[in-house]
Formats: C-alpha cells, structure tokens, sequence
C-alpha cells in the first residue's frame, strides 16, 4: 500500500519526529510504500502537504500528534486546532482514509479522534498495529481485531485495547527516512530510545497511560546500532528519549556498557532525562565513560510530604546525595521541579527554594501549575478536590487544564518569582526572559544559539550561555 505518514510538529528548536521515523521503518520492512512528509520545515505547511498528497496519491494518510500543545501554565498554546487544519487539508486533497498516530494522540485517543474527524487512530505502538489496518482495508473490515485500534461503530468511538510490543522484535533501526542532519544543525541534537513504557506511580505523568506501565526494553545492542547508524549520518549530540533512562538501573548501565564497547564514548555526547534515585557512583562513572554530557532530573520537589503526594518513589535526601555524586563526576547536570501540586504550601515551596540553593544546584527548572491529562490519578484528584484549575474550560482536559495548589493564591508565578529573585541558576518558562526561558516552543534565544553552532540538551545551552 502507498503510505503518507505526516509529521505535523512544528515547535521551534525543531524535535525530529523518531517515533514516526521508526513506523515508518516498520512499514517499510513490511513492504509498503511510504513517503514521510515532514512538516516542520515547510514555509506553508497546509500548502506543502497538499502538493505532497497530489504527488504521492496515498491509499492511507497516518498523521502523528507528538504534543496536544506546550504542557506549560505560562504557555497553554493548544496545538490541535492547528493540527484540525491538516486533517481538513489531508480530506480535501485525498479520499484515502486518515490515521490519527503518536505520544500525544495515545493520551486521549477517542477524544481527539472525535475533535479532529480522522477515519482512525492507533493508541499505542503503530509499528504492528498500522500494517494490521491496512490487511483489514483491503478486506473490507476486521477492525476490532486490531490492538489500540480507534474507530466508529454505529456512531460510537470504540478503542480497541492496546498490545505492547517486545522492542526486541522491531526491525534494525536505520533512521534513514528523516533528514536528520538537518535536525541537527537547526535542532541540535537528535534522539534514541532505549526502552518503552514506564513502570512508575506519578500521579500525573501521561507516559504510562500513552506508552504502557511496564518497561520494555530495547537490547543495548540494538540501541547502539541505532546510535551508529545516526553517527554515520553526521550526528554527534543526542538525547535519550526514555521518560526516565536510569530505570531501570541494569539496563542503563548495560546499555553504557554497549556504547563503550562500540567505541562511542569519546565519540559522542548525550544527554539523559533520569530520576533522582537510584543514581550511584556506579551509575556515574558508567554515564560519564559512555560520554554523557548531563542529565536532567525530574526532582519535582525538594519537600518530602510533596514527593510522596506525587507518587515519587525517592526523597530530599537522594536528591542531595545524587547532586554531590554529580559535581564530584563532574556531571552537568538540571534539577527540574513541579510547583503546585496536591498538598504544595507557599512553606514547601519555600523549603524547596532553599533546598535547591543549600545543596547548591548546578541548574533549576521550574515549572508551575500541573497539567492534568485524562487516565491519571491528577485528572481524578482534580474533579474530586475542589481546588482551582486554570486553562481552558474543558472536563475532559484534552484541552491545557492545570491543577494549582490553593494555598499558593492567585498568583503562583509571581509567589515563585519573588522566592528565586535574580538567582540565575533558576530556569522559568516565560517568553520575557529569553536566556533563562526553557518554555521549549518557539523559543528564538535557543534557534538562534543552535544556528550559531550550539549543541546539546536546551537546559545546557543556556546553561553554557548564561552571563
């Protein structure tokens, strides 16, 4: 079958779509034919895919939802009417049946299928689920045999349940179908993924509920292929693009070993999104040897009572021990915290500040009001608690909806901003602080510093930038 698979994320420093590039590999491994059409260099981008279909004549359109929009309380762009816009496009210029796909689609998937008016979409892994859609095309129907597979059935959105997939069992990734070259000059890095899934209690992480809530791992093997593969391309500076790389802590290690005995470790340089525990000197040594450059640590709070609110699985003392291994490995490194959620005081808040400048963090993200998705306990603590939310007007929470401690009053950004005063090493997404914005979408310091040759993790470039 001829397939057009549609990257419509256009955010600013570009993200290269991998989770596209990878079904489109599979797609490819199965036969089919398949142009991937990457949006997010059109000047025109409406006008860009319309040629592309009028080229192609797809007999199947999958178009792929990394973000429903920018997931922060000072930003709330809500990225779906745009994408509506690309459907409509895609309807118009094609009668081939329109897929609804990725990370961000799997969140909501009969909601978003019913807002954007595609024929189908794929919750879950595509890579199995896409091809199984096309037997059944062909045939006429069969659609309730298909995993993750959304659909109408006699005016209903029915969602088939997913089935997850051994990464094991996946074709070679060759990363070929994707000028990945380009994401680098313009993006500055490109990612990898080293397993799917996640097996942790966040109250409200959308990963478990778009990707699984048990790890599945790819073999570290297979992940440096996939590594030299890109090198061979040019790239040099990638990004793990797991939820948390270091759980589990074997399989982290094991995979740093596999990138050291391919030889990569002066090679390259990588960062890692991680938990603060378990993070020992084992763990850093390994990191460091396979050529990690730094890490960013979902830390959240830096309030014990907070932590255990939010379904974290470590305390303010890990948090300490892990920035004390850091400096002495000599690891960059970020401490990303989440303000405002159940429980959260102007005291905790406070307390957090001050743990943050007592252990003397490298660097600190902050992010305030937590975004509520549907299929987490935040979304249910949200309806049952009473306390505000901000954003749209949507009980659905498709749309951005954030859950903002009461205590804190109306104005959270402004407490925030009075405790960090002129601290530099706390990062605040707002678009007025241009060197200190890590608000990743449209974020013009960042393309402009990555066009200039910067390299690397957003939170290290303006680390490295910083006066």
């Amino acid at each position: 079958m001829r397939i057009v698979l549609v990257n419509t994320n256009l955010m600013k420093p570009p993200i290269a779509p991998i989770g596209l590039e990878y079904v489109a590999e599979a797609m490819v491994a199965r036969g089919h034919v398949v142009h991937l059409v990457d949006l997010c260099f059109a000047d025109d981008p409406e006008a860009f895919l319309k040629a592309r279909l009028a080229d192609t004549q797809p007999e199947l359109v999958g178009i792929s939802i990394r973000n429903t929009d920018d997931c922060y309380f000072t930003g709330q762009r809500f990225f779906l009417p745009r994408i509506r816009g690309m459907v409509e496009v895609a309807r118009q210029s094609t009668v081939a049946p329109i897929v609804l796909g990725g990370v961000g689609y799997s969140v909501a998937p009969a909601a978003i299928l019913d807002y954007l008016q595609a024929d189908f979409g794929v919750l879950g892994e595509g890579e199995a689920s896409l091809d199984l859609l096309t037997e059944a095309l062909g045939a006429g129907g069969g659609f309730e045999g298909i995993p993750g597979l959304a659909y109408r059935l006699d005016g209903t959105t029915v969602v088939n349940a997913p089935k997850y997939l051994d990464p094991a069992s996946l074709p070679s990734r060759r990363r070929s179908l994707v000028d990945n070259a380009r994401y680098l000059a313009e993006g500055g890095q490109a990612g990898f993924e080293t397993k799917r899934g996640c097996g942790m209690a966040c109250i409200y992480c959308a990963d478990p509920v778009a990707k699984g809530r048990t790890w599945r791992l790819v073999p570290p093997k297979m992940v440096v292929e996939e590594i030299a593969a890109l090198f061979e391309q040019g790239i040099d500076h990638f990004h793990t693009c797991d939820s948390e790389f270091n759980l589990p802590a074997d399989h982290a290690v094991a995979v740093c070993e596999e990138i050291i005995r391919a030889g990569f470790g002066q090679k390259i340089r990588w960062y890692a999104y991680c938990s603060p525990s378990p993070f020992t000197e084992e763990i850093a040594e390994v990191f460091v040897e396979a050529g990690c450059a730094g890490i960013d640590f979902g830390v959240d709070s830096g309030d014990d009572e907070v932590l255990g609110r939010l379904g974290r699985h470590f305390s303010c003392g890990q948090i300490r021990k892990t920035a004390d291994i850091c400096r002495r490995f000599g690891i960059h490194y970020m401490f990303d915290l989440l303000i405002g959620g159940p429980g959260e005081t102007r005291e905790s808040v406070l307390r957090t500040v001050d743990l943050m400048r007592e252990i003397d963090a490298e660097r600190v993200g902050l992010a305030i009001g937590v975004r509520v998705y549907p299929g987490t306990r935040m979304a249910a603590i949200a309806r049952a608690s009473g306390a505000p939310l901000y954003g749209a007007a949507d009980p659905d929470f498709l749309q951005p909806v954030f859950y903002v401690s009461g205590d804190l009053g109306t104005d959270a950004v402004g407490l925030v901003r009075s405790l960090v005063g002129d601290d530099a090493r706390f990062f605040l997404p707002v678009a007025e602080e241009p060197g200190k914005n890590y608000n990743y979408d449209e974020n013009l310091f960042l393309v402009e510093a990555i066009r200039s040759g910067c390299r690397g993790a957003y939170w290290d470039i303006l680390r490295r930038l910083a006066p």
